[in-house]
């Protein structure tokens, strides 16, 4: 029946173009051999059941069969082609007919392959390590934190005072006309937190609960819708009351609303260092990370594929679309998806060439690490190692921790004393809250 032809040409960068040619036979026989089943199995009007001439069958079927038959043969000489040629290819190929002698089909295959990979050592790369501890003035902040977060408000018969909660109605107003979206009703506004636009709360000051003031502000430079950018307007309110701070003392009904049931103070303090601990654990993990991840960066110069750009192109704005019919334009995340593909690469050769797998015993660690601040712990752990989709996730985050570790052994570490604020408020960084989840 006469072999496949198979001939390779590289275009620019990572571009290959694939030559294949097929025997014609290798499809007729195909299409035939379809044909053949489905005289067993049509119906058509006019012939018993399993009797339809192939003649009848060829000439009904036959163009739609072939077609099929083309795209089958098309993906699997394909796939022994590029098997053949050794080569990898990264996205979909584009296929285009050629022209053939008659005995053969030819067709070309334009697609990218993944680069090779020479990775460059990190030897004498410098990386600092930065280690901390969580100290009792620490866990005293994270508490006071708690506490604060905690306050509630009483109604006062008294002028309100900054740090009040005025429950009140409001309408705005700009040249005696109501502007929309500038009106609320029994709006709680917390004075001295500057929700709303500067000098409205100032004016506020000495309210008592009944009053009626109107406030004279102007919306900011910068102030959205813009044509109210920069105005002059009117606020009129209604005070309904007024209500004076009050923070729990730290005590064991305090430990209580924690989840705390048994050893008070001194329970709720362990359970909330333990919480910070383990925050503090995450937080030098990451930071380690991508310092590792950075040098790995700079050093190894790489070709990418276009077409995984591409797709992490559509990762990244599916992620901020969560399926909202949205436009984007692909400029903004170009630069994070190439970043992420190199990666990606450099990390799958790291893996590939140590044989790394990841080590069951740190999956477990990082599972129950997860699990630790849920009321039953174990019931997360349970439902991570039911779940094949969040259990690969864990193991892809041990490799990536295995990876980092490969690479520190290379580069020159450096540990540097920090406190638990300074690891926790670093440059993108939000404060830790040390709260559990209850």
């Amino acid at each position: 029946m006469g072999e496949m032809q198979v001939s390779v040409e590289a275009l620019d960068g990572l571009e290959r173009k694939l030559t294949v040619e097929v025997p014609v036979a290798r499809i007729d026989n195909a299409v035939t051999e379809r044909l053949e089943s489905l005289v067993k199995t049509v119906k058509l009007d006019g012939f018993r059941p399993g009797k339809v001439p192939l003649k009848v069958v060829r000439k009904r079927f036959g163009p739609q069969v072939r077609q099929e038959v083309m795209g089958e043969v098309i993906q699997s000489s394909f796939q022994e082609a590029v098997v053949e040629e050794r080569l990898a290819p990264a996205g979909m190929p584009r296929i285009e007919p050629l022209p053939g002698s008659g005995t053969t089909f030819r067709y070309s295959a334009v697609f990218e392959i993944y680069p090779q990979v020479e990775l460059q050592s990190l030897d004498g790369v410098e990386v600092e390590r930065p280690t901390a501890k969580v100290g009792e003035a620490d866990i005293d902040e994270m508490l006071d934190k708690l506490r604060t977060q905690r306050t509630h408000y009483h109604d006062v018969e008294r002028p309100a005072e900054t740090g009040d909660q005025l429950t009140l109605d409001f309408a705005g107003f700009v040249d005696g006309e109501e502007v929309e979206n500038a009106k609320a009703e029994n709006y709680q506004l917390v004075l001295g937190n500057e929700q709303l636009i500067p000098g409205f709360e100032d004016q506020l000051l000495g309210a008592t609960g009944g009053e009626e003031r109107t406030l004279s502000v102007r919306f900011p430079d910068e102030y959205k819708p813009e044509h109210l950018a920069g105005k002059p307007a009117e606020f009129k309110v209604r005070v309904h009351s007024v209500g004076a701070p009050h923070v729990p003392d730290i005590d064991d009904e305090f430990a209580q609303a924690f989840g705390v049931e048994t050893g008070g103070v001194a329970a709720l303090r362990e359970k909330v260092s333990n919480n910070m601990e383990r925050e503090l654990r995450q937080t030098l993990r990451g930071k380690v990370k991508a310092q590792v991840m950075e040098r790995l960066l700079a050093a190894n110069e790489l070709l990418l594929p276009a077409a995984l750009v591409q797709q992490e192109i559509a990762r990244l704005k599916q992620q901020i679309t969560q399926g909202a019919d949205m436009e984007l334009k692909d400029e903004p995340f170009e630069a994070e998806a190439q970043r992420r593909v190199k990666l990606g690469l450099l990390i799958a050769e790291i893996v590939k060439r140590n044989a790394l797998k990841a080590e069951p015993d740190k999956v477990r660690d990082i599972i129950e690490e997860i699990a630790a601040p849920y009321e039953d712990p174990q019931q997360v752990i349970n439902y991570y190692y039911g779940n094949q989709e969040l259990l690969s996730s864990v193991e892809a985050m041990v490799l990536e921790d295995q990876v980092v570790d490969w690479l520190l052994e290379q580069a020159s570490v450096k540990d540097v004393e920090k406190t638990f604020k300074e690891i926790m408020q670093g440059p993108g960084q939000g404060e830790s809250d040390g709260e559990t989840s209850e």
